[in-house]
């Protein structure tokens, strides 16, 4: 027992104790995955990790125990695996819901209205930032730029995109993952629950029929530096001063991004199509 400067009792409390250990038949899988991934590597300590993703698989989040079992496997220190878990933030450290529903909050997105949708979905699911809705379903947070600026505002659920987000899409898309409807990303795999893709994410193969071939491109305005080095070219746009008496009504030859052409998109609303897309290269 310690005491504040007023006085008052202050308890230290107990050590905690050692984390327990996954049950047998668990602990038997889990190490057969662990050593598979532990092979592709040099040095072992290089697989802490795709390992911390396989023990998040397991029960949703990085537990004590999980943190316990990368140790053992890879001989480390428990302090080096908590270091590692706790600086990355696609590890877990609660309970979470079954999709990550993560709202881009970096800067073209907010502008382009990623925090009215953020404070929206807080509303609208009764949960702060990082809290997990009552039925266990989905888990709401703000993320960081995720490399998507030509179709702002992103929403990504378990890392999959969905662009071109409004308020109400983005509402239709919690609604639709709580009431266990089918829901498709605009671009790339179809989606899983977040187990699933931490278990991916481990290094193990998607097993999932047409995941490996469904892919997503950048928009066009992620392109053009690409075709500026292949040596293409495209109308020129001559953009005009504030104040210069330049023509004010000019339009542009072409819509290089969908923010030159806001659409009300929604990838869970079949009648309004995703943001453009082309294939990587065009």
């Amino acid at each position: 027992m310690t005491t504040t400067p007023s006085g008052q009792g202050v308890g230290l409390g107990m050590p905690q104790l050692p984390a327990p250990d996954y049950p047998d038949d668990v602990r038997a899988r889990l190490e057969t995955d662990a050593r598979e991934v532990i092979a592709r590597y040099p040095d072992s300590r290089s697989a802490l990790l795709p390992l911390l993703h396989l023990v998040q698989s397991e029960e949703g989040h990085v537990t004590r125990t999980g943190m316990r079992f990368c140790a053992e496997m890879l001989d480390l220190t428990t302090a080096e695996v908590t270091a590692v878990a706790t600086f990355y933030t696609m590890y877990r450290r609660k309970p979470s819901g079954d999709y990550q529903v993560g709202v881009c909050t970096n800067t073209l997105c907010a502008v382009m209205g990623g925090d009215a949708i953020f404070e929206a979905l807080q509303d609208h699911l009764g949960v702060g930032n990082g809290e997990t809705t009552g039925d266990g379903k989905v888990t709401l947070e703000h993320i960081e730029c995720n490399a998507a600026c030509d179709f702002a505002p992103v929403v990504m659920v378990n890392w999959e995109f969905f662009d071109n987000q409004t308020v109400e899409s983005a509402k239709r898309l919690v609604d639709d993952l709580r009431e266990g409807a089918q829901v498709a990303p605009t671009r790339g795999a179809p989606l899983c629950t977040f187990k699933e893709t931490a278990r991916v994410l481990a290094g193990f193969p998607d097993e999932r029929a047409g995941a490996v071939e469904a892919g997503g491109s950048a928009g066009p305005a992620s392109l053009t530096g690409l075709r500026l080095a292949k040596g293409e070219t495209g109308p020129a746009r001559v953009v005009h001063p504030r104040g210069s008496g330049g023509p004010q009504d000019q339009q542009p030859a072409e819509h290089l991004s969908s923010h030159d052409a806001p659409q009300q998109t929604s990838a869970s609303d079949p009648s309004h199509p995703a943001g453009p897309v082309t294939e990587e290269g065009e």
